[in-house]
């Protein structure tokens, strides 16, 4: 599991490889500390990710808020059928772009 981050033109990518679980809070908050003036869009890349849980939706939210709650702010990209279903039943599908 690991979290990489990087800020281009604005727009601060964020991918997640492995488990998304309350282990990798610390590197995903750490990620998210990069949200500075200047950042107007997060891109948070699902593609590696093979498991979610509760603390990440937690986690998402908390990003979500940081941004002034802005759906159009967030964009959930990559994530696959199983990891996409969690985020559907959990309604985030309203609170994010899911792409």
């Amino acid at each position: 599991m690991t979290v990489e981050s990087k800020g281009d033109e604005g727009v601060l990518k964020i991918k997640v490889t492995g488990r998304f679980d309350f282990n990798v809070h610390k590197e995903f908050r750490e990620a998210t500390e990069k949200v500075v003036a200047g950042i107007h869009k997060i891109e948070v890349d699902l593609s590696g990710t093979d498991y979610l849980d509760s603390s990440a939706l937690g986690m998402l939210l908390l990003l979500r808020d940081k941004v002034s709650g802005d759906r159009n702010a967030v964009a959930i990209t990559g994530a696959a059928k199983d990891v996409k279903k969690i985020l559907e039943i959990a309604n985030f599908d309203k609170l994010f772009i899911l792409s």
